[in-house]
This record gives structure tokens, sequence and C-alpha cells, in this order.
């Protein structure tokens, strides 16, 4: 059998396999499949009676990469037949007779087809290296995705390498030993007092992996996200691995709407051992917990609060460190409730911009109202709630029958628009 000699292909494979982090079978995969598609442009050029190829056409063609010897040749598997309508996939039965005697139509035979390096054409070789490249860049993106695609949700350490547009490159890597591969930490989900300089370290949060082909890295991950603290929290917290205390919710703003706001997070935890106190056990002998987690975040404010079925006393401890007096729960069935609080707790209630009480409806899921215990006159706000409630309601109802209106005069209105048609056709006949 003929072969193309390929100078240098066993360096060649070692160097890419080295440089791309690609096992050598995975390079050698794309080389084949490269050369196949550059055989496919020579042999278009050969049968420009048949411009259009089907997309099945050279299936039955195959490329025998000779790594030790440095070459390769080209094998096609052709159909034993009488007379033959296609040379591509057929052979002549007397043809193969004249070497093997016991031959019979319907048989299969492999047959080198390999061409010589001096027609293979230049464009062929263009062709072939243009598919190599995406090739590499697909087998990357292929392993990448089944490498991390069961740590999406997990944390994993991060060393910014470089900086594109307002988004850090960082290298992250799926376990000891495993080569580093690059993830985006988009604006978005950078904090506000991290140092993103070059080579900084620290954990980032694996949001998602990406199967859709694009330019750049394919996994996004966060400095932002709420899971991050959980892990955080999982990692020095021996209840919680042990599932002595549980994380039950966290609220986090990492990025507040104002920078005079700094990040803030509360999170809510629980136990069903009753000589377990969860907060104590996340927070630590004089804190020295929770410091490794607020470290970790940059000075970010977190709130470790008590978690309650009762939903009075969930609200009272999710507006920690404000002191509340009272909790009414003016409408359970749309989560809303009052909150009666002294007037030197109201603003750290409320907290800087509104930051606590949104935090806190955020970790409860309820709509939180803040009062001055001293002004709050109940009758009053029972009577002003039960107008707002009656009022959304007449709203809803309006927008209901104007809604129907609507559906019941978009017949006439069509019928109308054919009519005006009807008639402006009449009109041309009439005038022209």
């Amino acid at each position: 059998m003929s072969m193309v000699p390929l100078p240098g292909l066993k360096e060649m494979i070692n160097s890419i396999s080295s440089e791309r982090n690609l096992p050598k079978h995975a390079v050698g995969a794309a080389l084949r499949k490269a050369i196949l598609k550059g055989y496919e442009r020579y042999r278009r050029t050969l049968r420009l009676e048949l411009p259009n190829f089907d997309e099945n056409y050279f299936n039955n063609f195959e490329v025998d990469l000779d790594v030790e010897e440095e070459g390769f040749r080209i094998l096609s598997t052709k159909t034993i037949v009488e007379k033959v309508s296609n040379q591509d996939h057929e052979i002549a039965l007397e043809e193969v007779r004249k070497v093997a005697a016991e031959a019979q139509p319907g048989d299969t035979v492999i047959l080198d087809v390999t061409p010589d390096q001096g027609d293979f054409g230049r464009m062929a070789a263009i062709q072939t290296k243009q598919v190599l490249a995406q090739e590499l860049r697909d087998q990357q993106r292929r392993l990448i995705q089944e490498e991390f695609q069961d740590l999406e949700g997990t944390v994993l350490p991060a060393r910014v390498v470089r900086f594109e547009r307002q988004s850090a490159i960082v290298a992250v890597s799926s376990g000891f030993g495993q080569p580093e591969v690059e993830a985006e930490l988009p604006k978005r989900e950078q904090l506000p007092n991290d140092n993103y300089r070059a080579n900084a370290t620290f954990k980032v949060y694996l949001k998602k992996v990406s199967d859709t082909p694009h330019r750049g890295p394919q996994l996004l991950v966060s400095r932002a996200d709420a899971g991050l603290v959980v892990y955080l929290f999982a990692n020095e917290v021996p209840e919680i691995e042990d599932e002595i205390v549980r994380i039950v919710a966290v609220a986090r703003e990492a990025n507040p709407p104002s920078r005079h706001v700094g990040p803030r997070t509360k999170i809510a935890v629980d136990t069903l051992e009753r000589d377990v106190d969860p907060v104590g056990a996340c927070i630590g002998a004089r804190g020295s917990r929770i410091q490794v987690v607020v470290n970790e975040l940059r000075g970010e404010k977190i709130d470790v609060i008590r978690w309650s079925p009762d939903p009075a006393t969930y609200i009272a401890n999710a507006l920690s460190p404000a002191k509340v007096d009272e909790v009414r729960l003016v409408a359970p069935d749309l989560r809303q409730a009052h909150v009666l609080v002294p007037e030197d707790q109201l603003s750290l209630a409320i907290g800087k911009e509104g930051q606590n009480v949104r935090l806190a409806a955020r970790l409860t899921g309820w709509k939180i109202d803040i009062k001055d215990t001293a002004k709050y006159d109940a009758e009053a706000e029972s009577r002003k709630f039960a107008a707002a409630v009656a009022y959304e309601e007449e709203e809803g109802e309006q927008a209901e029958e104007q809604e129907q209106e609507d559906l019941e005069e978009e017949p006439a209105s069509k019928a109308r628009s054919v009519a005006a048609v009807d008639e402006k056709t009449v009109s041309t006949r009439v005038f022209s």
C-alpha cells in the first residue's frame, strides 16, 4: 500500500498534546478527521460532474494514520457488484476475482485509494489544516465539558490569568494533578472588594458549563453567587458537613445597587439537636469560623440567624441586628407582615438604603413593612390595608373586563378592516 509521508508526525502530535492539554489519541483522532476532510476536497475536484455530494457520501472512507512510520493512507470499503455504477462505493466482481477467486457479489473489500502526494493539491492541504485547527478546538471543548459537567455548583480554586473587556479570565482545575482550564469571571459576578491583579488566587463558584460553541472559555464562574457562601460555611463548620446543622436559606447582595452600600449576606441555619446552637456553631469561638468566611469574601458583612417554623419569629430573627417589638402577619395568604420596632431601631431595621429589610424579605419570602411602634395605629393600618386590597381586586377585575371586551371586539375590527379593504378595491376598480 502507498503512503503519504508526514515527516515529524510523532513530534507534532506530542507537541500539540502538551500545548493544548489533550491526550495523544484525541490529537490523532482530530488529525485523521482533518486528513479525511482534505481528501474529500481532493475527490470533489475530481468529480466535477457531481458538484453536490450527499453528506454521507464519504462514510466508507477512513484514514490509517501510522505514527511510527510517520505517514497516512486513505482506505475505502467497497461493495462487490456485477456492474459498477459508482466507483467510490463499488468494485467489479471480475476485477476482484483476479486476486480472490472466491469473491461473491455483495461482499466488501478494503482498498487503498491514497492519492500521490503531488496530486493531493494545495487546496486540499489548506482544508486539512483548517479542519485540524477546528477539530482540536472541538476536542478541547468536549474534554472540558466531560471533565467539569459534574462539578457545576461546586467551588474551585482560581488564579487570575488575564483580562478581557470587563471580565477576568481565571485558570481553574478540576482536581489534583489535572491541567488548568480557563474560565470566565464576568463583571457582574465579581466582588467590589476583590483585587483582580494578575496571578491573584481565590475561590470561585462554578456556575455553568457551556455546551454551545463560542469563542473563549466555556466555564462561567462566580464570586457573587450565594453558593460560594454555602460552600465556605460548610468547609469551615464541621457540624454542617456532619449534617447536624443545616443551612435553610441564603440571601446575598454581593453587588449592591449603590456604591455607598457594601456587600452583605444573611444566612438562616437550624438544627434538630437540642444541645447544639446552630448560630454559635457557624460563628465559632470568638468568631473564628465566620472570620475565615469573611476574609475569603474580602470583608463582606454576614448575618447568621436562627431559622424558625413560626413566620413571625423567623422575620424578627431575619432583621438582626435590629431589635423587634412585634411582628404582625397582616395578610398570611399574601405573605405580608408589619414589623414594629422602637424609634431608635428604625434605621437599623431598614438598613443603609434599605439593604437590611430587603435581604430579610428575600431570606424569609415575606413582604416586610417596618413601622414605628409608638406611631403604629392597628385599626388605621387595617383599614388602609383593606382599602389597598380592595383597590387591587377592582383593578384586576377592570383589567379582566377590558381584556374580555378586546377579545369580543377583535372579530368586529377584523370585519371592518375587511370591509374597508373591499370598499377601497371597489373604488379602485370604478376609477381605473
